[in-house]
Formats: structure tokens, sequence, C-alpha cells
């Protein structure tokens, strides 16, 4: 509960670490100390929001690098993503509140079912991040100055999607392949940190490690990236559904 994992603060005082819910999609209820935490009252509040989400929370070690989702189907990675969490460029002018919804008026932004990218939210969890930049909705950034909304990095939380398929290592396309299959998958969308995705892959959590593998993993970023090249990965799923009709 809130108050026991609130008594056991000084076991991550000063360590970099996710808070979460043990079971949910999306997002949802993530807090990120990239830096590591040492504010009691933000800890709390962080545990707070993902209780709001499940009856169990987990307090992981943060893993430094970017995270990439890897699209996986059977013996192939189709698609690579960055998706950079939620953010805006500050212009010295304009609020954080007044960015956000120039921001949200790109056409790819919607609410996410019907759209490939998700309108960025205000929640407690975005203030939270805005605090630990010593910022908030009504402070003005200096112009180019990057303004972090969340930490983790979902579509579904208002992040950019940036295709990468071409530039990734082919090395940790394999590695996807193969967690794909330890996990009994046809299908799947897996979630990596890489420090450098030009250098081979190595046995060891300096080179990468795995977030979570993802069952019903979403096509729609893949098809309309915020930025580069598309990957048509509906119509591979189909062909292996289907594979008695044509596929063009």
């Amino acid at each position: 509960d809130v108050k026991s994992a609130v008594e056991n603060y000084p076991l991550f005082e000063g360590r970099a670490v996710v808070i979460k819910p043990k079971s949910t999609n999306f997002g949802l209820g993530i807090s990120i100390f990239q830096q590591g935490v040492y504010d009691r009252e933000n800890f709390a509040k962080a545990i707070e929001i993902a209780f709001r989400e499940d009856k169990e929370v987990m307090v992981e070690d943060y893993l430094v690098g970017t995270e990439y989702r890897f699209f996986v189907l059977g013996e192939e990675t189709l698609a690579v993503l960055l998706r950079v969490p939620a953010n805006v460029i500050g212009d010295g002018e304009h609020t954080v509140a007044e960015l956000v919804v120039a921001k949200n008026n790109h056409p790819l932004r919607g609410d996410g079912s019907r759209t490939p990218l998700k309108k960025i939210a205000l929640g407690d969890i975005e203030q939270l991040q805005l605090k630990e930049q010593g910022l908030t909705v009504d402070s003005i950034p200096a112009k180019d100055q990057l303004v972090q909304l969340r930490a983790n990095s979902n579509i579904s939380t208002g992040g950019d999607s940036i295709d990468m398929t071409d530039a990734m290592h082919e090395s940790y396309k394999k590695l996807a392949v193969g967690i794909t299959k330890a996990m009994g998958a046809a299908v799947c969308g897996v979630d990596l940190i890489i420090p450098d995705l030009t250098q081979p892959a190595e046995p060891h959590l300096q080179s990468w490690g795995v977030i979570e593998a993802n069952f019903n993993p979403m096509m729609m970023m893949h098809i309309f990236p915020y930025a580069g090249k598309s990957h048509r990965v509906t119509l591979n799923v189909l062909a292996m559904l289907f594979p008695e009709l044509p596929m063009k």
C-alpha cells in the first residue's frame, strides 16, 4: 500500500528508478526519475499515481539508453520505431500550456484510437515531470528549450514516433525475433533500451535491455510515423492470417 511504500523510501533515495503499476497498458500510471529520486513527497506522489491503476506497484531500476519498439512477425522484424516522450520546445514567448495546445493541433494527433498520435495531456504525471525540471504549466521556456512532459515514451501518452528501421543494427532486429520466439508469440512488439543503435548487441545490460513484450502491438504508429518511412505492417499480418488471399 501507499503507506508501506513511502516508509521504504530510503531504499530508493538517490537511485534512478521507474515506478509503475504491475499490470497496465498504454503507459498508465508510470513515473520515471531519470536523475534519481531525492524528494520523499515526489516519490509518494508517484506511488499514489501508480496505485490508482493497480493493486500492486513495482519500483524498478532505470536502464540508461534509448527505447525502441520492434515490430516482429514470425522470423522477421518488420519495423523499428523510436518513440520520443511527450515534449514541447520553448519559443521564449508562450507558456508550457500554450505550447501543448499548439502541438496538439497537429493533424496526426487526436484521441489515439482513430489517430496515430495522441494529444498531450497536462495531468498529475506531466505536472510532476515539470516540477522535476523546476517548471509549471505557466512557465515560459526559453527559445529552443526542450521541456519533457513525460519520461515514458508511449505514443498513448503523447509521444512522437520516428521510424528507425533502416538505421537499427541488424543484431538487435535478430534479438527481437529471438525474444518473440521465447515468449511463444507470432506477433509481438518488443521494447528494448539501447544506448547505441549503431553498435552490435552484446550480452550485458550496458548494451541492451528488455522493457517489455506486447502481444497486441499497435500497428498504426508504424504506418503513420511522426517522421520517417511508413511500414504497412498490417498487410504482413493479414498475409500471415490469410495466406490464400492475394496481397498487394
